[in-house]
């Protein structure tokens, strides 16, 4: 299995090194190629990390910032993870990068879809650095347990970096159940996956997802067990 543990035992320590890791790997790529590609996740849990590395003196215009997953709401929502990343991560220094994003015009993210495929795949690909998170119900991007267009999110043999799904309404995913999401295909275009997990509880969630076999039921576990990219796993309490 292509995956490596990093546990700390204190937040402030993992925010550390994850952010040192982001750090390296976003100045190298630019270096090597000329441009970087960060994929962000929403969310409360990569905040700090976002926060740090807006001040982070890298060439920021080189390195194009875009979304993981995305809620089909307006940037006005409070659930926006657009919103949530141009106030986290796109202040300061990170100002200067180029952003895309998921939610557009269209009325459902369905018919949405072609455009956001169509920016996705301008990007500069493999992405180099993919920060994903993971909920209680493991669930991970908006890849939801069981939720409507799971085949097509999970099948990694698709040419779609994108699509649409429709969760199941449940604690976790609140009343947004019109997502939009990379793919596992999608996933698997980065040059490594960095899954952000903090708490005892999701430590027993992610335990359990390395042994579970029915990825509908639990999808990170496609992510985790995957061999094609290498997986960083950061936790602490």
């Amino acid at each position: 299995m292509a995956l490596t543990e990093h546990f700390f035992d204190n937040r402030e320590a993992l925010f550390e090194s994850l952010t040192a890791l982001c750090e390296q790997t976003l100045e190298q790529a630019c270096n090597d190629t000329g441009r970087a590609t960060f994929m962000a996740s929403g969310g409360s849990t990569p905040a700090p990390l976002y926060q740090a590395l807006s001040e982070a003196s890298l060439p920021w215009s080189q390195i194009d910032v875009a979304l993981v997953d995305e809620r089909w709401v307006d940037p006005q929502n409070p659930s926006s993870n657009q919103t949530f990343i141009e106030e986290s991560l796109l202040q300061n220094k990170a100002a200067k990068a180029p952003y895309t994003v998921m939610k557009n015009a269209a009325a459902t993210a369905k018919d949405g879809l072609a455009q956001t495929s169509a920016n996705y795949a301008q990007l500069s690909s493999p992405w180099d650095v993919t920060i994903l998170g993971m909920g209680g119900d493991g669930h991970t991007a908006s890849i939801f347990p069981d939720c409507d267009g799971i085949e097509q999110a999970l099948d990694a043999n698709s040419d779609e970096l994108v699509q649409t799904i429709i969760a199941k309404r449940s604690e976790v995913t609140g009343d947004n159940l019109e997502r939009i999401t990379l793919s596992l295909a999608g996933l698997l275009k980065s040059r490594q996956l960095i899954l952000l997990i903090t708490g005892d509880a999701k430590r027993t969630v992610y335990q359990q997802a390395l042994e579970n076999t029915d990825h509908r039921k639990m999808p990170v576990s496609a992510v985790l067990q995957q061999q094609q990219v290498p997986v960083h796993v950061f936790w602490a309490p």
